[in-house]
């Protein structure tokens, strides 16, 4: 298939995109399983499609640009019914703080160390360091840290994908069902693809992962120039 002109990969893009998100909602529904996670069994929907249409990822950008586009708005958004449940996130204040501490510190460490064990390169082992870190502030890490922004935004999208896909399922076997404590979790480690996982439970969910992403973000940002070299 030839690409499109500009003013129907658009709507093209758009419609494949939200229509493997509805299929992925009904296969949810009827098949519960970490596999049919919306965010991981859409995205592989999309691929499939642009693979069997012969489309690139170039041509399917000025879409995917519209959609995130919106990511901003929807962000912003998360923010109120945060201030509705306030009461609840100050009652739980130190505990939230020190988790998003032990989780973004803690998964750095934990990738930095496996990477040590398995003897990967300082360069690869810098990159899946700050996997937990939302793209745009991992990608500008990783110039500071002399790891590869384009391998980190891999690691990033991956973790992502595995941790809105399992974390959830995970959680349930381990019987932790507070909001709070399931935002917290999906937002520190699995940044914007957890976020919107966590938004499907519940809007308070949905609103402190946004919070826990924002904030593991800048923990990360400001630890990582000096933990990881002395991890990787």
């Amino acid at each position: 298939m030839t690409a499109l002109p500009l003013g129907l990969m658009i709507p093209f893009g758009i419609s494949i995109t939200a229509g493997a998100y509805a299929l992925s909602l009904v296969a949810r529904k009827r098949y519960p399983s970490p596999l049919t996670t919306p965010v991981l069994f859409s995205t592989i929907i999309v691929i499939t499609v642009l693979l069997m249409t012969g489309l690139s990822f170039q041509d399917y950008a000025p879409a995917k640009r519209v959609m995130t586009f919106l990511l901003g708005p929807a962000t912003v958004a998360l923010a109120l019914p945060l201030y509705k449940n306030r009461q609840i996130f100050f009652r739980n204040l130190f505990p939230a703080v020190f988790g998003l501490l032990a989780g973004s510190l803690g998964t750095m460490l934990t990738a930095g160390l496996v990477a040590r064990a398995f003897a990967f390169a300082p360069e690869l082992g810098s990159s899946i360091s700050i996997k937990s870190a939302t793209v745009p502030i991992a990608v500008e890490i990783a110039k500071v840290i002399h790891g590869d922004p384009a391998l980190t935004a891999i690691f990033v999208v991956v973790t992502g994908m595995i941790g809105a896909a399992f974390g959830p399922w995970l959680m349930d076997h381990l019987r932790i069902t507070h909001p709070l404590s399931r935002g917290l979790a999906l937002g520190t480690i699995s940044h914007g693809q957890g976020t919107a996982q966590a938004a499907t439970e519940s809007e308070f969910t949905g609103a402190i992962a946004g919070v826990a992403m924002g904030l593991g973000a800048i923990c990360t940002s400001l630890a990582a120039p000096y933990l990881v070299p002395f991890i990787v």
